[in-house]
């Protein structure tokens, strides 16, 4: 089917299946009084059409059920567009067979008002009577739904007529290897870390151990928002190869339905062969009156896997000086005389700060003062400090206001003086970014890509967060610090593509004035342009999702891009970066155009996952 179904659409799918009569025609309230039919231009944005069916409009106190005509499924896919809160118990659009009552799929929101393209695979059903069934029994914040646009076909497009992929829960199969599981998404990166249900933030505990790498992420694992924060766990045998392992820090239960507290972010190191962890425990203190909100905690394993916690902990408390926050424990033996040194981010007076504590057992701390404050430029809260020798140099990476700040100086065992200063990325999806140095002795770093409020339409899969690929820190000749894919990156090409064109690429481009765009269909595209020393990159047509522009002043020499699914890392040859996260919305968005490029090379990229 190549356009819209029109209202009455008998046999074929629901009656007035986009809501254009203006009201409910066609469609059943079975109670409450959640639902009613809304011009377009109220509460959702991605609709189509004058009208939605809308759930906001009653606020996200009101409850109610309404469902659609019957008909007879003749066709293997099944489309709508979605758009509210994220709860598959109490806010969901159902497929209902009508003899027996059961739920063939169901659909939740994504957490946002933008409404996404869910597709369902209705082969399996042909022949059956089903309905749509479209349900709201949750209140409080993102209580509502919306929903918009029903479409039966063969091949499901929109306007455009372009084609929607399967997308949706309903779609994420439960059995079979994680490659095959990961690859059913088609917003799922490939070679990127993701859950596969949940949510991920900052990435911790990376290290090297035993031979193989480490990647812990601050996640919840059931849910694709943040709440209680566990740390989830993979490892591989090379720093772009990923296993899933069990779950390594689980909160303890918690005391009331709104307890949110959790195991916030940390570090890892090898403690005489003992993998030992050390992070932020934090208590939520609105269902625990009285107790401390920050403290440092640790746990240690003998096998990578898992993992006992010490019942102290092993810092129990901030010192003076924090009263924006005290967390992110990244902890490193000083070279200087071998004792175990700790950096924990914080903030006071609008300047975010660096304390320092040195320790010769990772149990007792002795608290040695500020190492480095910033000023009001740089944010008033630092997350994430991270301080680490790269030659002769000494470099800092903090996190703050959606940006990896990083200084190079010079650290005398008390104080760090910076000699410049910049950031790492300038895109708008590298946060959270965490140092560990391999066996090879190779500065490594990987960033949470994301950023806090940014729309997650990923969410619709029941998952949410990426981690960046593998970068290699390196510090130019004139300080600034730069990075690029670390080398193993390369190792998960195919052959070279005569005619680019895929959804996971490296693309390597050529040019003084050379514009690439990636994700490409006729009506989407993620531009990149490196031209009179600037590299920018456009995600204003790059499909669902936060869109817009990025620059930074760039090195000339070859431009490196990594596409993959919905993220993109590009690379300028002074180790400038930009990241973005993009969600196309079409199977045909996989072209690769260029302009004003002396070459162009592209390697199809394949699967992180074994």
């Amino acid at each position: 089917m190549t356009g819209p179904p029109r209202p009455a659409s008998g046999p074929a799918g629901p009656d007035n299946p986009d809501f254009e009569t203006g009201d409910l025609t066609g469609w059943t309230v079975l109670s409450g009084d959640a639902f009613a039919a809304c011009p377009a231009g109220d509460h959702a944005t991605g609709r189509h059409g004058a009208y939605h069916l809308c759930g906001a409009d009653r606020g996200d106190a009101a409850r109610g059920r309404v469902r659609s005509t019957s008909w007879t499924v003749a066709h293997d896919r099944l489309g709508f567009l979605i758009g509210g809160g994220w709860d598959p118990e109490r806010l969901y659009v159902a497929l209902v067979r009508d003899g027996d009552g059961a739920v063939l799929c169901r659909q939740t929101g994504p957490q946002g008002d933008e409404q996404v393209r869910i597709v369902w695979d209705t082969a399996p059903h042909r022949g059956e009577q089903v309905h749509l069934e479209v349900v709201d029994d949750a209140v409080g914040e993102w209580g509502h739904l919306h929903l918009d646009d029903v479409r039966v076909g063969d091949r499901i497009t929109d306007d455009t007529g372009l084609t929607l992929p399967l997308l949706g829960r309903a779609n994420q199969p439960v059995t079979g290897t994680d490659a095959d599981r990961y690859a059913a998404d088609p917003l799922r990166p490939q070679f990127h870390y993701t859950p596969f249900q949940g949510w991920i933030n900052d990435p911790n505990g990376l290290i090297q151990w035993r031979g193989r790498h480490h990647l812990f992420s601050q996640a919840h694992p059931a849910v694709p928002l943040w709440d209680r924060m566990h740390w989830l766990h993979a490892s591989g045998a090379d720093p772009v190869r990923w296993r899933n392992e069990p779950v390594a820090l689980v909160p303890p239960p918690p005391r009331t339905p709104a307890d949110r507290s959790g195991i916030f972010s940390g570090c890892a190191v090898d403690d005489g062969g003992v993998l030992t962890l050390i992070y932020t425990v934090f208590t939520d203190t609105v269902a625990h009156p009285g107790a401390p909100e920050e403290v440092i905690g640790l746990a240690t394993s003998t096998d990578g896997v898992t993992f006992r916690p010490e019942p102290e902990p092993v810092v129990a408390g901030p010192p003076p000086g924090s009263a924006a926050g005290w967390r992110d424990p990244k902890v490193f033996r000083d070279p200087a005389d071998g004792s175990w040194t700790m950096v924990v981010g914080s903030g006071d007076g609008g300047r975010g700060r660096v304390h320092l504590y040195r320790s010769a057992d990772l149990r007792a701390w002795a608290y040695r003062g500020v190492l480095f404050e910033g000023d009001p430029s740089t944010g008033p809260m630092w997350e994430c400090p991270d301080l680490f020798p790269i030659g002769p140099d000494w470099v800092l990476i903090e996190s703050s206001d959606d940006r990896v700040h990083w200084w190079v100086g010079t650290y005398d065992g008390t104080r760090f003086v910076p000699r410049t200063h910049g950031v790492l990325d300038g895109g708008p999806a590298f946060y959270a970014a965490q140092h560990y140095t391999d066996d090879a002795g190779r500065p490594l770093v990987i960033g949470w890509l994301g950023r806090w409020g940014a729309r997650e339409p990923t969410r619709v899969g029941g998952w949410a967060g990426v981690q960046s690929i593998t970068r290699e820190l390196f510090v130019r000749p004139d300080g600034v610090l730069g990075s690029r894919p670390v080398a193993e990156v390369a190792s998960l090409r195919g052959a070279p593509l005569p005619v680019p064109r895929g959804d996971a690429l490296d693309l390597v481009v050529e040019g003084d004035d050379v514009t690439l765009r990636v994700r490409e269909s006729a009506a989407e595209a993620t531009v990149v342009r490196y031209a009179a020393g600037r590299l920018t990159l456009d995600t204003r047509r790059s499909g669902y999702g936060d869109g817009g522009v990025w620059s930074v002043p760039a090195l000339p020499g070859p431009v490196r891009v990594l596409v993959d699914r919905s993220t993109i890392e590009v690379f300028a040859a002074g180790g400038e970066a930009l990241t973005a996260r993009i969600h196309p919305r079409y199977a045909e968005s996989t072209g690769v155009g260029v302009t004003g490029a002396r070459a162009l090379t592209a390697w199809p990229m394949g699967s992180a996952w074994a």
